[in-house]
C-alpha cells in the first residue's frame, strides 16, 4: 500500500484535474505536488513521444533499470509499453538475462545499452568503453538522450519505491508472465 494516498480527480482543483488525465497510481501519487507532477510529466513525455532515440532501444534500457531494481511497477508498466513499442517476449527475457550476468542474446547494440544502463543504475555512471562504444555506434545526440533517459528512470524507481507505489492489477499479469529475479 503507498506511503501517501492516491489521488482522484474530484480531490484535485479543477486546474489541476488534467494531471489525472492517465490516471495511474504514480500519477495520483505525484498530484500532491502538482507543479512537481508536471515537471515531471515534462520529461517523461518528452522521453517517450520526442527522443530520438530508437524506441525499442528506449524501453530495453527502461525495462533494465526497473529490472535491476527489483521495481515491479516501473517494470510491469514498461513490459507493457515496451511491447507496444515493438519488444518482444525474448527482448523482455533477454534483459532478465542480462540482469542475472548471462548472455541474453541480444546484437552488440542492444547488449551495450543494457551494459550502460545497468552501470548507470549500480553507479556512479556509466563506463568510459561502453559510452565509446554507444556513442560510435549511436551517434552523440542519441547517446546523450540514453543518458537522459536511464538518469530519469533511475530517479523514478527511487520515487516508485520509496512512496511505495502499487501495481494496478491491469499491469500484474505482466509480472506473472515476466517476474522479477
Amino acid at each position: 500500500m503507498a506511503r501517501i494516498p492516491l489521488l482522484e480527480e474530484t480531490d484535485l482543483a479543477p486546474e489541476d484535474r488534467d494531471l489525472l488525465a492517465r490516471p495511474i497510481n504514480l500519477h495520483k501519487a505525484l498530484a500532491h505536488s502538482p507543479e512537481g507532477a508536471r515537471a515531471f510529466g515534462g520529461l517523461g513525455s518528452w522521453i517517450r513521444w520526442q527522443c530520438k532515440l530508437d524506441p525499442r532501444l528506449r524501453e530495453l534500457a527502461i525495462l533494465q533499470v526497473g529490472c535491476l531494481a527489483k521495481s515491479a511497477y516501473e517494470y510491469s508498466h514498461h513490459i507493457k509499453i515496451g511491447k507496444d513499442f515493438g519488444l518482444s517476449d525474448d527482448d523482455i527475457r533477454a534483459v532478465q538475462a542480462e540482469t542475472r550476468g548471462e548472455p541474453g542474446g541480444l546484437g552488440p547494440v542492444e547488449t551495450a545499452v543494457l551494459k550502460g544502463a545497468r552501470e548507470m543504475t549500480r553507479g556512479p555512471g556509466m563506463s568510459g568503453e561502453t559510452f565509446a562504444f554507444l556513442d560510435h555506434e549511436l551517434g552523440t545526440a542519441r547517446t546523450v538522450d540514453l543518458v537522459l533517459v536511464v538518469a530519469f528512470y533511475c530517479g523514478v524507481v527511487r520515487l516508485l519505491e520509496t512512496l511505495e507505489v502499487d501495481v494496478e492489477p491491469d499491469y500484474q499479469p505482466w509480472l506473472d508472465t515476466f517476474p522479477l529475479d
